[in-house]
């Protein structure tokens, strides 16, 4: 089955030429196009769809408060969100994390990894790149106070909380497992109940909850 996508970005231009790559590639299917959030929100609403690539910056509602609106949506609960950034170093990256994004690629990204990144994320995994947003993570959290919700780490395992340290470290499963001397299949069911019993829809989230958490502290 074909990974839907919707494209959400201000610049006619840009949408065109994602749009070009995507339609190009076998397994992804490009559903329709957005021109600010209000219009992605409305669309993702009446169309199928899997992936929204989101512009951070559109006129109107923002792509910050459009991945809040689609991610907080129950019936919207398959939906993820792929944020595009100019400056892989804008801290409104980390906010979008917040807000239920789940990853995010820079603008000059290779055609190829954007591919990649669309898929990686369809699959209910996380683009975490090990510098960019891990350090951006870190810096945004460093400045910005908890969310008054900030989740509990009681219900882990000893276990689930080493992984969880590890994956806010920006460990692959397979890097968990090696590191560990566990199997990678372990370490993805360590993930994976931690995600379910912190509420993380996905290892981005997770991340976040190890930081809010106290779990993880930011470099200083």
């Amino acid at each position: 089955m074909s990974v839907r996508v919707l494209l959400a970005d201000d610049q006619a231009l840009l949408r065109g030429t994602f749009r070009i790559l995507l339609e190009a590639t076998p397994g992804i299917e490009v559903v329709g196009e957005a021109s600010d959030g209000a219009d992605a929100v409305d669309q993702v609403r009446r169309r199928p769809t899997d992936v929204v690539v989101m512009d951070i910056r559109m006129p109107g509602l923002d792509g910050i408060e459009a991945t809040r609106i689609i991610t907080a949506d129950k019936d919207l609960a398959g939906v993820r969100v792929l944020v595009l950034t100019t400056f892989e170093t804008d801290e409104h990256v980390a906010e979008a994390l917040r807000a239920g994004a789940s990853g995010f690629v820079g603008k000059g990204i290779h055609p190829q990894e954007l591919i990649d990144a669309i898929r990686t994320v369809a699959a209910g995994d996380a683009l975490l790149s090990p510098v960019a947003t891990r350090s951006l993570i870190q810096r945004f959290l460093a400045r910005t106070p908890p969310a008054r919700s900030a989740p509990t780490l009681e219900t882990l395992t000893g276990r689930e909380r080493e992984v969880v340290m590890l994956a806010a470290t920006g460990l692959s499963n397979d890097e968990i497992a090696d590191h560990l001397g566990i199997s990678v299949l372990t370490a993805k069911t360590h993930v994976n109940r931690a995600m379910v019993k912190l509420g993380a829809r996905d290892r981005a989230h997770l991340v976040i909850a190890a930081y809010e958490g106290g779990l993880v502290h930011p470099a200083r």
